[in-house]
């Protein structure tokens, strides 16, 4: 059988869609730097900047899943993604590989209404510019018949192994963890969708299984409407067991300041944008044409409060 190969394993979505196509009996191949062993699966060490290795890795898959997470850096993003895709996109045209891109939604800059598929990129940050940039990349490689390519784009997840790159669990999660404060960047009054990184690794996987989802966009499968910020925290409060004790709000100033501080907070002053209005990421496309239910707000964060208590206990 031919693999199901995820290059850039690990992390938030790479390993609970390992899991998963584990669990329905496909061959998994893991592409990271480390080719650190994961139960049931093949896994190599491979470096995407180099040309030859990755195309030689990813040969003979039946779909390859660029899941790439580059340190949160503008200038590393700016140096780095446009070589990772190139190189992608070249093992795929070279091997005939079809390729699902896992995107975010940087590339659209502040939108008024919902978020869609035909959203026009207009970047309002340079980490923005970065995604139009490669995002463009593979659509016009598409438009050109040299690769079978599609992009799944998701919002700001939460999740079962979304943590040090998920900022819901860094202000939300781990504070409450702690006995601190939850924190939210912008304004928690604001709606905000979310989405659960289990759904992205199922949403994922059925695009790979469907020749008609290919070269095109998807948004994956996120409960809507967007809940207000403050109701996921005081779910969460009470799923971890504490009193709900309020959220501080940390405005784009306050950001800026401790960006002085904080290496992270300083490449976040520009993304705050995207909760300072209502963030509406509409994924219908996908739940109309599979059927699918996103998980809603009290299972989905349920089930991650579950997940860390089992994994701090192990």
């Amino acid at each position: 059988m031919q693999p199901y190969t995820i290059i850039g394993a690990g992390g938030a979505i790479g390993t609970p869609l390992a899991q998963e196509l584990i669990k329905s009996g496909k061959p998994v191949r893991l592409l990271s730097r480390s080719g650190k062993p994961f139960e049931g699966a093949e896994s190599r060490s491979t470096d995407v900047f180099n040309q030859q290795a990755l195309t030689e890795a990813i040969r003979g898959s039946k779909v390859a899943y660029l899941l790439v997470g580059l340190d949160y850096n503008t200038k590393l993003w700016q140096e780095k993604w446009p070589i990772v895709m190139q190189n992608t996109l070249n093992a795929c045209a070279e091997t005939g590989v079809p390729l699902v891109f896992f995107d975010n939604v940087y590339m659209y800059g502040p939108v008024k209404g919902k978020m869609t598929e035909e959203t026009p990129f207009h970047p309002s940050s340079k980490k923005g510019s970065v995604r139009a940039q490669i995002a463009t990349m593979l659509l016009d490689a598409v438009q050109r018949g040299e690769v079978t390519a599609c992009i799944a784009r998701s919002a700001d997840f939460y999740g079962p192994w979304a943590d040090e790159k998920s900022m819901f669990y860094q202000t939300v999660f781990k504070n409450i963890s702690e006995g601190k404060k939850s924190q939210w960047l912008g304004n928690p009054a604001m709606a905000h969708t979310m989405t659960y990184t289990l759904d992205c690794a199922k949403a994922l996987i059925i695009l790979a299984e469907d020749p008609t989802a290919f070269n095109q966009t998807w948004h994956l499968p996120s409960k809507n409407p967007p809940p207000v910020p403050t109701d996921l925290i005081r779910i969460s409060a009470r799923e971890m067991g504490v009193p709900y004790t309020g959220v501080q709000a940390a405005p784009k100033w306050l950001i800026r300041i401790l960006g002085l501080f904080i290496p992270i907070m300083k490449e976040m002053v520009e993304m705050v944008y995207q909760n300072e209005e209502t963030y509406w990421f509409d994924s219908s496309k996908f739940e109309q044409k599979y059927g699918y239910r996103p998980t809603s707000y009290e299972e989905g964060i349920c089930e991650t409060v579950k997940f860390f208590n089992l994994r701090k206990n192990a």
